[in-house]
């Protein structure tokens, strides 16, 4: 066999054919079928070089990378990510932890929300849903036309209102416990920040009457939030219903108000109880701090916040403040006669005594 030669062409070196050598062929004979051999360069592969087709297998794998790195890029928000279907919001029913108070859904945000969605054909951001068992629905979710197959995770607002505009709910289907479902909606309200104490002291309160947890403390481990918070929104949730209904929605009541209110019904339950029924009945429309203040017997320190304090009503905007003797100082957005002034005072004074 031929020994391999090594020939020097320029700068790059021509690597000869790996087919062994072989005999010159001799010329066919006149009446062989054999052809003749094909004359030398007809054909022929070019020679191919070693630094030549390296630098070309490198260009070209940097650009397979760079198309590999910018596809990684563009594909990574659907990595794991779970499907969106469209379904019959009829088929969806609100978790047993749902949070939301009626009020919330006849309020200005929520019809935002709705022509939000009718203008859209529908929910953009997609709620998340679970699967129920058939043995875990009532008698007549069993026997509704469609019947129920799903509980919302979170977005009860979202699909409300699809509900309510006869539209398909874009949702995320995914299999959970309870407390998987729970820990979901809970860090889902906290991210929109849009979840009122008594709301949020609601949903925690039925997850420690169910079992769910343990302990406020647990509960607090479980969800990722501070102790103290839990404590705050399960004491707005557990204030008598007569102190609640005082606002004209329980979503007003603030977190700050939580001690203040219970330490209030510790101290003088009956007391606290007949200022919130004189506030409920004086007819008049007073700002949620004003309320809160009359509540725990602060009125006057409330109201000498010069113009913090509000009643809207007949008599339109009044800015209400006291002097240092204790009287009620009174500022009408427009001229009111002085019945009306006098009306305005004694309701006022119904509720800050």
């Amino acid at each position: 066999m031929a020994s391999r030669r090594f020939l020097e062409k320029g700068n790059a070196i021509t690597l000869p054919s790996d087919a062994p050598s072989s005999p010159e062929p001799h010329p066919p004979a006149a009446n062989s079928p054999v052809p003749a051999a094909v004359p030398s360069g007809i054909g022929a592969r070019p020679p191919r070089t070693a630094i030549g087709g390296m630098a070309a297998f490198m260009q070209a794998e940097s650009v397979a990378n760079k198309r590999l790195e910018q596809l990684e890029k563009d594909y990574a928000p659907f990595v794991g990510a779970d499907p969106v279907r469209q379904l019959d919001p009829r088929t969806i029913r609100r978790s047993r932890w749902a949070n939301r108070h009626q009020t919330a859904f006849a309020m200005r945000e929520f019809a935002e929300l709705k022509e939000d969605i009718r203008s859209a054909g529908g929910n953009v951001q997609a709620i998340k849903v679970r699967p129920v068992r058939s043995e875990d629905l009532s008698e007549a979710e069993k026997g509704a036309e469609p019947p129920v197959q799903y509980e919302v995770v979170f977005g009860h607002r979202r699909h409300a209102a699809c509900l309510e505009l006869g539209l398909p709910v874009s949702a995320v289907i995914k299999s959970m416990s309870d407390r998987e479902l729970f820990g979901e909606m809970d860090r889902e309200n906290r991210k929109r920040e849009d979840l009122s104490a008594y709301e949020q002291g609601v949903m925690y309160l039925n997850a420690l009457e169910s079992g769910l947890f343990e302990s406020m403390r647990k509960l607090a481990e479980a969800v990722g939030v501070d102790h103290g918070l839990v404590s705050k929104a399960v004491g707005v949730a557990q204030l008598p219903d007569v102190v609640v209904q005082a606002f004209d929605s329980p979503v007003e009541i603030q977190y700050r108000w939580a001690k203040p209110l219970s330490e209030a019904l510790q101290r003088d339950p009956d007391g606290l109880m007949e200022r919130a029924r004189r506030v409920r009945h004086s007819g008049a429309t007073v700002t949620p701090g004003t309320i809160y203040a009359a509540l725990i017997g602060e009125a006057s320190e409330a109201a000498s916040v010069s113009a913090a304090s509000e009643i809207v009503g007949r008599a339109g905007k009044v800015s209400v403040s006291k002097d240092k003797k204790g009287r009620l100082l009174l500022k009408f957005d427009r001229p009111v006669s002085a019945v009306l002034q006098a009306e305005v005072e004694k309701a006022l004074r119904s509720i800050l005594s």
